[in-house]
C-alpha cells in the first residue's frame, strides 16, 4: 500500500476518533474501532501483567536509562524535552546515546526484511547510527526526521535508529562508550529495563477521548501513568493546570510534576541556515506547510508571533514531501499575495532540495521552557548523574 494512501486512512481515522464526521458509514466505523480497541485494551492488559509477573523480562544494560514517552500517540511534543534532557545531562559531563524506533524511516522491503531474518542477517547487522556523537551519518530519510533533528541540535550526543533497542543499546555502551541511555518515545517499550520513566502529558488535550486504541488516542489505560517518576505538562499557558495537577496526583502520588511550555527561539531559512529575529513575523502575510500530529497548535502560534496566516497546507504526520509539493505552497503563496513560507523544525528536515525559491522558506526553531518546577528538574538531572 502506497504511503499516500496510508495517510489518507489516518487521516480519516483520525476524524472519526475526533468526532468530526457523522452519518450512518461513521458509526459503523465508529462501532468497529470499538471492537479493536477492546481487542488492543486485552493485549496490553496481557502484556504489562506477563512482564509483572516476571514472565517476560526486561534488559538490564548496567547503566542509566532514562525513558521519555507518553500515552497517547503524537502531539506531545516530545521531541524538544528528549533534547532538553539530554542537553541537560551532556553538561553535567555524561555521555549520552538517545535511542529511537525511526518512525517512518525508509527501510528494506518486507521481502528484504524477511530474508534478512531467515538468514539472522538482522542480528549481526549493527543498528543504523544517525550520529556517533562526532559525526552525522545519515539523512532524514535513512534516519527519520526527528532523530536526524536530534542528531543536528545535539551534536555531542550518539543517536541511534531500530526496533531493537536493546540491541542499540549495547552497541552505544559497547562501541561508543556511552554511559547514559534515553528512550525516545520509550514509555511503552518494557524489552529494555528503564531507570526513570519521564511522561509528558499535553495540556491542551491530556487523554483525548479517555478510549484506547484506535477509537481514541491512548496506547495505554490512562492509570498506567503511575509508572511515571517525573511528569511534565508540556504545552502550559502558565495559568498553573490546577484540575489536571490534581488528576495526575490522585493517579500517581510520588511523581514530580512540572510545567513546560515550547517557546519560539527565532526563525531560520531551511536551505541557507541563516537566522533571523521572530520580530520579522510581524504583520508579515505567510503561507504555511506542516506535516505534524497537531498542526493547529503550529498555526496559531505563528499568529500569536504577528503574522497573517493566508494559507495553510495540512498533511500527515510524518509525510515524505516532494519538489512539487513544496512548490506547490510556493506558488499558492506567491498567489496570495505571501512574503514567506513557513514550517516546523521536524519538517523541515523532511524537506527536498528545490533550483527554484521565489519566496524565502523559513522554519520556527521551538525550545522547552520550564514554567514551573524547574528546580526539582535540574536536582532529579543531578542525582541522575551523581548517583
Amino acid at each position: 500500500m502506497s504511503r499516500k494512501r496510508i495517510e489518507r486512512i489516518e487521516a480519516y481515522v483520525l476524524s472519526v476518533i475526533e468526532g468530526r464526521r457523522a452519518g450512518p458509514r461513521t458509526l459503523v466505523v465508529r462501532g468497529l474501532l470499538r471492537s479493536l480497541s477492546f481487542l488492543y485494551g486485552f493485549g496490553v492488559a496481557l502484556r504489562l501483567w506477563l512482564y509483572r509477573v516476571g514472565v517476560f523480562r526486561p534488559h538490564a544494560l548496567g547503566c542509566q536509562v532514562l525513558s521519555v514517552g507518553n500515552l497517547t500517540v503524537g502531539g506531545t511534543g516530545k521531541t524538544p524535552v528528549v533534547e532538553a534532557f539530554a542537553r541537560e545531562l551532556l553538561k553535567r559531563g555524561r555521555k549520552v546515546a538517545v535511542l529511537s524506533r525511526g518512525y517512518r524511516r525508509d527501510r528494506p522491503s518486507p521481502g528484504q526484511q524477511l530474508i534478512d531474518r531467515i538468514t539472522f542477517r538482522d542480528r549481526r547487522r549493527p543498528p543504523p547510527v544517525v550520529s556517533d556523537g562526532k559525526r552525522l551519518l545519515l539523512d532524514s530519510a535513512r534516519g527519520g526526521d526527528e532523530p536526524y533533528m536530534l542528531a543536528i541540535n545535539l551534536p555531542e550526543a550518539a543517536v541511534i535508529v531500530g526496533k531493537d533497542r536493546v540491541k542499540s543499546g549495547l552497541y552505544a555502551i559497547r562501541k561508543l562508550g556511552c554511559d547514559t541511555l534515553i528512550l525516545d518515545d520509550g514509555f511503552q517499550y518494557l524489552r529494555l529495563k528503564h531507570r526513570r520513566d519521564i511522561v509528558l502529558v499535553d495540556r491542551t488535550n491530556p487523554f483525548g477521548n479517555g478510549r484506547l486504541l484506535p477509537r481514541g488516542i491512548l496506547r495505554e489505560p490512562i492509570k498506567s501513568i503511575r509508572r511515571a517518576h517525573f511528569i511534565f505538562i508540556t504545552k502550559s499557558n502558565g495559568d498553573g493546570a490546577a484540575d489536571l495537577k490534581r488528576r495526575l496526583r490522585e493517579l500517581n502520588p510520588e511523581a514530580e510534576i512540572s510545567e513546560c511550555c515550547h517557546r519560539p527561539r527565532y526563525l531560520q531559512d531551511v536551505y541557507t541556515g541563516k537566522q533571523y529575529p521572530l520580530d520579522d513575523l510581524k504583520e508579515l502575510d505567510i503561507a504555511a506547510v506542516s506535516g505534524i500530529a497537531a498542526p493547529k497548535g503550529f498555526e496559531e502560534e505563528l499568529e500569536r508571533l504577528g503574522a497573517r496566516v493566508l494559507y495553510h497546507k495540512r498533511y500527515a504526520d510524518h509525510h515524505r514531501y516532494t519538489q512539487q509539493e513544496i512548490l506547490d505552497v510556493i506558488n499558492t503563496g506567491l498567489r496570495l499575495g505571501a512574503r514567506a513560507i513557513l514550517t516546523t523544525e521536524k519538517d523541515a528536515v523532511r524537506f527536498p532540495l528545490i533550483e527554484r525559491r521565489d519566496l524565502p522558506v523559513w522554519f520556527l526553531r521551538v525550545e522547552i521552557e520550564m514554567l514551573s518546577g524547574a528546580e526539582a528538574f535540574h536536582e532529579w538531572v543531578s542525582r541522575i548523574c551523581f548517583r
